[in-house]
């Protein structure tokens, strides 16, 4: 995994780097892409991303929806893991306070 890194494209809009995914059974490293952007139509704060293709996330997730806690070097938020894309990466999503 790389050193985390911040991609300007505004107030703490975007994080690039390492995190750790949590469920009540289990954590897993990872690296990760997150961007976000405040939603004026419902008044929230929406954030998402990949997370790096890694065997551990793919058992994690197990093909289903998956909901974990994303904790990275700024902080944590509860997010879902849903449908890997064809290079093996989760897409991560969550409302509210991101975890960057």
């Amino acid at each position: 995994m790389s050193e985390e890194t911040t991609v300007d494209a505004g107030p703490d809009e975007e994080y690039e780097g390492e995190a750790v995914l949590f469920t009540a059974e289990r954590e897993v490293p990872v690296s990760v892409v997150l961007r976000g952007h405040f939603q004026p139509i419902d008044g929230r704060f929406h954030w998402y991303g990949r997370v790096a293709a890694d065997d551990a996330v793919a058992e994690l997730a197990a093909g289903r929806r998956t909901e974990v806690v994303v904790r990275t070097t700024r902080g944590e938020a509860a997010g879902s893991l849903s449908d890997p894309d064809p290079w093996h990466r989760y897409r991560i999503t969550g409302v509210g306070r991101p975890p960057f």
